[in-house]
Order: structure tokens, then C-alpha cells, then sequence
């Protein structure tokens, strides 16, 4: 197919599944007449997975992610339901990665249509395919329109609500107790990547451009067997060393100073744990110091940042985390709500809980006014093998709790 081109739909069940080289996150929105959704719950992605006549269908990393509609489902007010996608990764763009949308008979996995969107350049979100009905008929149409600004840019347009998470603070004894408080609005089940957007018009792709060489990381993950490794930003290594997965006992240090002398920084390390659908099995904080059946342990609260070391250390038992378990995302929080300009020489770093050895290590750089940051993740491969990844991004939240939805973007 080519932009703008449609198709009758033979089959009554249909799967657009869209493929790139990279890990992608796909949603499904349906569309009234006005070109809106009727309510947040319209919105249909791997956190909201099942809508009247849609649903999100993982391929579990091995293959690609899916938005399923049995147009015999389909409320009679829906004239459509858009299907899109963005990078997984922050802030990548599509260029040199064009993704290619594929609708198939969701009974028998037959191709009805094809569709990979030509000449992409800065965007970081595109609506790829739409499944419409015209005159009583279900028809599939090649969309291709791009957003420099995300999925949020997607998501207002299409009239979804997207809130920031309020910076409230809950009791310090409990911070992942459930609230008591009314239950949020639609909007809290909006997907957590995405952020209130600037007022951003949709993007017109632009002209061709030569696609760029790969990011640094992306050619042959490094791994341990050279020694200590130093990270920046978004790079990645394998917990492999002399050819075998790193099993072991493992600690994740985290550590920073104030940036000015004789005041103290309270700071909180945590790590939360994720399955496979990037869905919360639970989190390890000052309040809850042991999770998943010892396999996961903090080391208590620091409240002052000062002093040589680590200032809070998590300890993890690679080879006993349950197979449930996923990733694990380590983040740290200003629960007193001083803002990270305010913080010098954060790092973290993975040591040897055997030898004390410094096995990879991550010194953050940059700082933005914000009270939380997601510092690494774990990822547990296919293989059964682990990798960190440095992610240094800023969160608007105090505590751990804050920290679960949007996390989940670093998976």
C-alpha cells in the first residue's frame, strides 16, 4: 500500500501487528464520527489492553506487538480505529527505522495489506494504519502521519486527557499503600510514557534523508569479560563474563553528595520490579526492605548524602529472581522535595557481591529540577542472560510510588 491508499477488508476479525528493528510500543484508538474518542477508555495499549471490539495483543519481544478488531464488535457510533506507534526507546525517532504495518486475518494469520510509511525523519510517533467503516463496509486505509511530539502529540489530538501525576506526597510509613482518596480520573490510565506535550502540530514527513549510522550501543552489546565498564546515557551492557551469565549475587550502590557544603540531601533509592507486560509485581524501598522472597534487598535509609560510599545499597540475587520478573527499573526519589540541581556526583554502580568488585557503573550527568530520576534497569533476555542499561531520566515524583507508571517507558 501506499499513503493515503485503502482496501475492502474480507475478513471480519482483524490484527494490524507493525514491525521495525527496533522495539516498539503500539496502540489502538477507536474514533467517532468527530474524529475523537468518547472517553479515555477509547484508548486502547498494553496497560488498558481489551476495548468494545479492540484489543492490544503483546508478541512478547519475539514478536511484533498488535492491535485486534473484530469489526462485528465495533460499537455503531465508531467510524474508526486508528492503529499507531512510536520507539520504545526515549526520545528516538523514526529515521532509518520506518516500520512496516501489516493487517492480517486474525483467524488464519493471512496478509490482507502492507504498508511501510516512506521518508521519516524526526518523528517519534505515527499513526500507520486506520481500520474505517464506509457505507456498511470495513475498509483498511495507509495513514503514515507523523508526530514530533510522541505519542502525547497522538493522544491530545485524538482527544485523549493527558495529566500530569500530581506531586503529592503519601505518608512516608506506606508510600505504596493504596489510596484512599476517590479513585483518579480516566486519565491516570493513560499510558505512562506519555508527558503533557507543547501544543505541537502534527509533523508532515520530511524530505528524504540518508538514514544515520546506529546509536553506539546498538552494535554487539558490550559485556563484562573486559573488566569494569563505564556507561553513558542509554548504553547497555551484558551481564556475561568468560562467556556465561552473570547469576550471582549482585549490588546496585547508589550514591551522591550535596552540591552545596552543610546541607543535607534525603534522598531515597528504590528498585521496582516488572513482569513481562510490563505490569508492577512490586517495589523495594526504605519501607519495605526485602521483596520477592529475599531476592531483592535494600539496604535501609540514608538522610544526608554525606560520607565516602554508597549511601543506599540494593542487593540483588540474579540466579533467584522468580521468572515472573522481568526487569527491575532502580530509581531515586527526593521524598523532601529538593530538586536534583541540588544533588552533586550521583551515580550508581553494580558490584560483585562476592568480591566487592565494580563490575559497570553510570555517573550522572546533568541535572534537571525535578525530585525524581530513573538512574539503570535490569533486563532479563530471552537467553536467560541479564543487561543494565544507564537510562538518567527525570521524573516529577517524591516517592517510589510516583516512580511505577513512568517507569514502565524504561522497559
Amino acid at each position: 500500500m501506499t499513503p493515503g491508499s485503502n482496501l475492502p477488508l474480507p475478513a471480519v476479525r482483524v490484527a494490524v501487528d507493525v514491525s521495525a528493528p527496533v522495539r516498539l510500543d503500539v496502540s489502538g484508538l477507536l474514533l467517532t464520527a468527530d474524529g475523537k474518542v468518547r472517553s479515555d477508555d477509547d484508548f486502547i495499549f498494553y496497560n488498558q489492553p481489551s476495548g468494545p471490539g479492540v484489543t492490544y495483543r503483546s508478541g512478547g519481544g519475539s514478536a511484533p506487538d498488535a492491535i485486534v478488531v473484530d469489526t462485528a464488535a465495533v460499537p455503531a457510533g465508531i467510524e474508526k480505529i486508528v492503529v499507531t506507534a512510536s520507539p520504545d526507546g526515549a526520545g528516538q525517532t523514526f529515521q532509518g527505522i520506518e516500520p512496516t504495518a501489516t493487517a492480517r486475518n486474525a483467524d488464519d494469520g493471512s496478509v490482507l495489506a502492507s504498508f511501510t510509511p516512506p521518508q521519516l525523519g524526526s518523528e517519534t510517533a505515527l499513526v500507520v494504519m486506520e481500520i474505517y467503516r464506509r457505507g456498511g463496509a470495513w475498509k483498511v486505509r495507509a495513514v503514515g502521519q507523523g508526530y514530533a511530539n510522541g505519542l502525547a502529540g497522538i493522544a491530545t489530538d485524538f482527544g485523549v486527557t493527558v495529566d500530569e501525576e500530581p506531586a503529592t506526597t503519601p505518608a512516608p510509613a506506606a508510600p505504596l499503600a493504596p489510596a484512599t482518596a476517590p479513585p483518579p480520573p480516566p486519565a491516570a490510565r493513560v499510558d505512562p510514557r506519555i508527558a503533557p506535550p507543547a501544543p505541537t502540530a502534527p509533523t508532515a514527513p520530511p524530505a528524504p534523508t540518508a538514514p544515520p549510522a546506529p546509536p553506539a550501543s546498538a552494535p554487539g552489546r558490550i559485556s563484562l569479560d573486559k573488566g569494569r565498564v563505564s556507561l553513558r546515557k542509554n548504553e547497555t551492557v551484558s551481564l556475561v563474563k568468560g562467556g556465561k551469565p552473570l547469576l550471582s549475587r549482585v549490588k546496585m550502590g547508589l550514591g551522591w553528595e550535596p552540591a552545596y557544603r552543610g546541607k543535607d540531601i534525603d534522598l531515597d533509592a528504590s528498585v521496582i520490579a516488572y513482569g513481562p507486560q510490563r505490569n508492577h509485581l512490586d517495589s523495594c524501598y526504605f519501607g519495605k526492605l526485602s521483596i520477592l522472597d529475599g531476592a531483592v534487598k535494600h539496604s535501609g535509609d540514608n538522610l544526608t548524602g554525606e560520607g565516602e560510599g554508597d549511601d543506599e545499597v540494593i542487593v540483588v540475587d540474579l540466579g533467584r529472581i522468580p521468572p515472573e520478573v522481568t526487569g527491575l527499573v532502580f530509581t531515586v526519589n527526593s521524598f523532601t522535595g529538593q530538586k536534583f540541581t541540588e544533588v552533586a556526583k550521583a551515580y550508581c554502580r553494580l558490584v560483585d557481591a562476592a568480591t566487592d568488585e565494580e563490575l559497570v557503573r553510570f555517573d550522572l550527568t546533568g541535572a534537571e529540577p525535578q525530585t525524581g530520576v530513573m538512574m539503570a534497569k535490569l533486563i532479563r533476555q530471552f537467553t536467560g542472560e541479564w543487561e543494565m542499561t544507564a537510562v538518567g531520566d527525570f521524573v516529577k515524583s517524591r516517592t517510589v510510588r510516583g516512580m511505577v507508571k513512568p517507569a514502565a517507558q524504561a522497559l
